[in-house]
């Protein structure tokens, strides 16, 4: 079925293969700050870089989000979006990238506002194109603000908010108008550009800090792409440093029809928030005759309920011994190190404290469990 547009607003997709200098910074005043002119001469000299504040009657401003999408992407908010290689998440985010730039509803989610779209490809930029031009043939959608750059990031240097500050300044001189959404596909790849590792917390927590940063001078939402690990169940790859800076985590499971579920939201339920197929296309021949072909999310509605994935987690052995040590406490739960020192007589954690974090990380992203101070209960 044919989808059609809003009123163009700029060329066919445009791709972005080198970055434009940013622009000097406006010199500010004291105001820019969080500090009235007639501050004393002394505060100048005790807070010269004081950080600008909202105060208590001014809150009230920022209890509305920005939606994009209704109930899942807001400016000034980051998600993650995860899953083992070649479970969807590239185009299940291509699929949102379009509903965004022309402000289709996007699997329930209502779209309040259309807006531009960069991609950060750090790796198969042209996989990203071929599934945007897809889109293109299959719905018949044409100048969207939708622009791709294909180049290796480096998340971990401060310099890179520039870089992603400047290419979306560009994009956005060639749309006529505002980037919401900008994509990083895949933040792991940005975080080992120049030697860094996901499974560090250092490592996750510098790249998390300079993407703060992008948000304070872009009014935007961030779609980071990423990876499970070997074992599904415990979540994304590398430090739980990542879960917990994100607004929201969304996880893909599945092998035929794929379910994407919230399995972490700061102030939304856990939820299934699509299910979909993969289809393949056909864009055309190569020189040889062969096809040249690429997969995207079916226009298939898939609505039936996947109750197991919800009631059901999959636990590895060690979570499985933890929740049942917290569930035999009763309602009153278990101090931390209460819980510890059950762990490791029953041979768990011996050798390394972070497993037991881990596994009670996991047995709470997956809504068994919920901590009160240096408290745990079970989340009935």
């Amino acid at each position: 079925m044919s989808i059609s547009a809003p009123t163009p607003r700029a060329a066919e997709l445009v791709t972005l293969d080198r970055f434009q200098p940013e622009e000097p910074p406006l010199p500010g005043g004291p105001e820019d700050y969080g500090l009235s002119s007639n501050s004393r001469p002394d505060q100048a000299q005790d807070s010269a870089a004081a950080l600008k504040l909202t105060y208590f009657d001014d809150c009230g401003s920022f209890a509305r989000k920005r939606w994009i999408f209704k109930g899942i992407i807001s400016r000034g908010e980051t998600s993650a979006w995860i899953a083992p290689p070649g479970a969807g998440k590239s185009a299940l985010l291509t699929e949102i990238s379009v509903h965004a730039a022309a402000q289709i509803d996007w699997r329930g989610h209502r779209a309040k506002q259309a807006c531009g779209v960069v991609v950060f490809a750090l790796e198969r930029g042209d996989l990203f194109k071929r599934r945007l031009q897809v889109y293109h043939l299959r719905d018949g959608l044409t100048a969207l603000p939708i622009a791709v750059a294909d180049a290796v990031i480096d998340l971990l240097n401060p310099a890179c908010v520039d870089t992603i500050v400047s290419t979306v300044r560009q994009a956005e001189q060639q749309f006529g108008g505002d980037v919401g959404l900008i994509i990083i596909d895949t933040y792991a790849k940005g975080i080992a550009a120049n030697g860094g590792d996901e499974d560090k917390a250092k490592d996750q927590n510098r790249a998390a800090a300079n993407l703060r940063t992008v948000h304070s001078r872009l009014d935007l939402h961030i779609a980071l792409v990423g990876h499970t690990g070997k074992d599904e169940t415990r979540g994304a790859r590398g430090s739980n440093a990542h879960v917990g800076d994100v607004d929201v985590m969304v996880q893909i499971s599945g092998d035929g029809t794929k379910v994407a579920q919230v399995i972490k939201g700061n102030d939304q339920p856990e939820r299934v928030v699509a299910q979909f197929r993969l289809e393949p296309f056909e864009l055309g021949r190569d020189e040889d005759g062969d096809p040249i072909t690429t997969a995207i999310v079916s226009t298939d509605r898939i609505d039936a309920p996947v109750a197991s994935k919800q009631r059901e987690p999959k636990l590895t052995a060690n979570q499985k011994t933890l929740f049942a040590m917290l569930h035999d406490a009763g309602k009153s739960g278990l101090l931390t190190e209460d819980w510890n020192t059950l762990a490791r007589a029953a041979g768990i954690g011996c050798h390394r404290r972070a497993d037991l974090t881990d596994i009670r990380n996991a047995l709470k992203t997956k809504g068994l469990i919920r901590e009160m101070g240096d408290r745990w209960m079970v989340d009935h």
